[in-house]
C-alpha cells in the first residue's frame, strides 16, 4: 500500500499526550489515526459518542460511592420494606 502524506493542525498538548498513550500502547501516533479513519469507514460514523459528558459530577460520586460500597441501602424482603424505609426520617 503506498501511503500519502497529510498535514493536520493539532493543538500541541493534546498530540503530545496522544502520542504518549498510543506508545503505551504500542502504537505509533500514524497508526492511531490510521485505526480511526478505518474504524470511521467500517462503521460510517465517528467510532465515538459525540457530545456533553454523560455523567455530571455528582452521579459520578454516587457511582464511586456505590462502587465503594458507601451510603448502601436494602436488601429488602418487600417493597413495603422498601418503602418504610425511604419514607423514614434517619435515612439508616
Amino acid at each position: 500500500m503506498v501511503s500519502v502524506t497529510t498535514s493536520i493542525k493539532v493543538d500541541p498538548t493534546v498530540k503530545a499526550e496522544s502520542q504518549a498513550l498510543f506508545e503505551r500502547l504500542g502504537l505509533s501516533w500514524s497508526t492511531a489515526i490510521n485505526l480511526f479513519l478505518r474504524q470511521a469507514i467500517r462503521e460510517q460514523a465517528i467510532p465515538f459518542r459525540v457530545g456533553e459528558p454523560m455523567y455530571n459530577e455528582e452521579t459520578l460520586r454516587t457511582i464511586r460511592e456505590a462502587e465503594a460500597g458507601i451510603n448502601l441501602r436494602g436488601p429488602y424482603n418487600s417493597v413495603e420494606e422498601l418503602v418504610a424505609d425511604l419514607e423514614s426520617d434517619d435515612g439508616d
